[in-house]
């Protein structure tokens, strides 16, 4: 009980206020999987994967929350009779869920005064639900009974065999609880969130049939018809009432949006927010050019879909690969402008936005930013037991230099580069993921451009091979059936693969450091520094700064250091 309680207590501590989510449907993807991925940026979010052990619990058996910023004791709920084994973001039954925050209208983003906030919320489902349905029903009664003490959430779901987009926001202080919507996105589909409400109208009763897109639609008052495969839409009884009562909408109820009542459009929610979302799509699905104006800030203009039906069936390394993003490719791209400095870093140092002689202006928000904590892309397959068949591919840092590690969701031993509590944001570890891969990734941003080569070196390299390795180690595991010989194999495979990265990204780190030092850029070769015959160091590259940076440093400066 005492590990469970420090354990939702960590696990809520430090809010992510800027995450991107993607969402693969089963039909999208290459494989049959269905994958969910989540960035957590944040400026004080450390990187590490959390375990909970399944467990039998007594009646009466309480479970002590904590408040997700404070760690102030917030509520307490019954056990229930069981709870499952969660490792990070995915249960042993292959319930993945992940999050982004959009906070919403005043006065409901602060939350209900009591309750149970967004982390609490994820952690405590999959701890309780099998699958997604029954992760919403979960979710709706938890805030229904408890309160909900937190602001707009966008959350993804996923299982085996189907993934949702589950959308909810407190009711203030008027009232206990909170209004929600949730939509299964259809097979074949992908959908994306990132820190803006995105569910605008859906299928509401009686109407029940929408014969277009073919959904069936119920409110909460009818949960328990939830498991019925045809219902593809479920939301809170109130949802448009309780706007209608607080003068939030007045329009007919079919017309009601969830996103633009509850969260509307800013310049901020289309250009930090609805922008990933594109960035993600654009790469994927054709025809998304005549959304580029609404993704860069023009309210007017097509607004971005909910999902998308992608050009081509997307893998795991596919996934890993859309959440690495700078907006390479559009008006967006980060590595061109001047910002990006002589060696095109595609990073900017908060704040995002600023003032110039009156004239605000902002940095770009992409995907890949410098303060994650931690990503993942979360993978599930119905073809293989449970335990083998729920993968967690974990890293750390930034997502364009990271390298997704596979944890498997029935892994009993959490490897230690990732454990709970080895290191901190205020503890350097010198055997914790996160420290090592800063160490990398903010020397990078000095030469960015050269140095980032060979990091994606090794990153394709680890990746590849874990791949590939995962790929036949479930088929050679997949019909085990002595359990403790299966949960063996599934903590060697991930420890190990989690050592091999460790080893390998100490030897870049290593490497990067000799081969960069002072601005010089040393031949290498078979991963060594060249020497001469007699041992000495090749004199290394210098390579000049690019003609615009010369030409900048003329136009501000040509007068002190012109030649004379």
């Amino acid at each position: 009980m005492k590990r469970l309680i420090l354990f939702l207590a960590l696990a809520v501590a430090g809010r992510a206020v800027a995450c991107t989510n993607l969402i693969v449907s089963k039909g999208a993807s290459s494989d049959g999987s269905t994958f969910i991925t989540y960035a957590a940026d944040s400026h004080t979010r450390y990187g590490q994967l959390r375990y909970c052990a399944a467990a039998d619990h007594q009646a009466g058996e309480m479970l002590k929350l904590f408040n997700y910023g404070s760690l102030r004791h917030q509520i307490d709920i019954p056990q229930p009779a069981h709870t499952y084994q969660v490792v990070g973001f995915i249960n042993e039954h292959q319930l993945a869920i992940g999050e982004t925050t959009w906070g919403g209208i005043s006065p409901l983003d602060k939350g209900n005064a009591t309750g149970i906030d967004y982390g609490n919320l994820i952690y405590v489902t999959l701890q309780r639900a099998r699958n997604c349905r029954e992760a919403i029903r979960v979710m709706h009664e938890l805030v229904s009974t408890y309160g909900y003490a937190d602001g707009g959430e966008s959350f993804s779901l996923a299982d085996p065999d189907e993934v949702w987009i589950f959308e909810i926001t407190s009711k203030g202080n008027y009232e206990k609880g909170a209004v929600w919507v949730a939509r299964r996105v259809p097979d074949g589909y992908i959908c994306g969130h990132a820190n803006q409400a995105r569910i605008t109208t859906f299928p509401q009763e009686p109407a029940k049939w929408n014969k277009k897109q073919r959904q069936v639609a119920i409110s909460s008052r009818h949960i328990d018809y939830i498991d019925n495969k045809d219902i593809e839409v479920v939301y809170s009884d109130d949802v448009v009432s309780f706007a209608k009562k607080h003068n939030l909408y007045s329009g007919p109820d079919e017309n009601f949006s969830f996103a633009d009542t509850y969260n509307p459009l800013t310049f901020s929610g289309l250009r930090a927010c609805e922008a990933r979302v594109y960035a993600m799509f654009n790469r994927v699905a054709d025809g998304m050019k005549k959304y580029e104006a609404f993704a860069m800030g023009d309210a007017t203009a097509e607004r971005l879909p909910l999902w998308v039906r992608p050009n081509r069936k997307l893998s795991v390394q596919d996934c890993m690969s859309l959440m690495r993003d700078h907006f390479e490719g559009t008006p967006m791209d980060m590595t061109q402008d001047v910002g990006a400095g002589p060696f095109h870093c595609p990073y900017r140092w908060r704040p995002m936005d600023f003032t110039v002689d009156g004239q605000k202006y902002i940095h770009e928000r992409a995907i890949s930013t410098q303060q994650t904590g931690f990503s993942f892309v979360a993978q599930c397959r119905k073809w293989l037991p449970s335990k083998l068949g729920g993968v967690i591919w974990f890293g750390v840092d930034d997502t364009y230099s990271t390298v997704y590690c596979p944890v498997y969701c029935g892994t009993t031993q959490v490897p230690v580069c990732f454990e709970e509590g080895n290191g901190s944001m205020s503890q350097y570890s010198e055997t914790a993921a996160f420290w090592l891969f800063n160490r990398v990734s903010n020397f990078c941003y000095l030469r960015y451009d050269s140095m980032i080569v060979d990091v994606q070196q090794v990153q394709r390299e680890l990746e590849s091979n874990f791949v590939s390795l995962e790929r036949r180690h479930a088929e050679r595991w997949a019909n085990e059936d002595n359990e403790a010989r299966l949960v063996g194999a599934l903590n060697r495979f991930s420890n190990d693969r989690a050592e091999e990265m460790m080893r390998r990204w100490h030897e870049l780190d290593q490497l990067l450091l000799m081969k960069y030092i002072d601005g010089n850029i040393k031949h290498v070769r078979n991963g060594r520094i060249e020497t001469t015959e007699t041992g000495v160091v090749r004199f290394p590259q210098q390579p000049p700064y690019p003609e615009w940076f010369l030409r900048q440093i003329v136009t501000e400066h040509g007068d002190v250091i012109r030649e004379r």
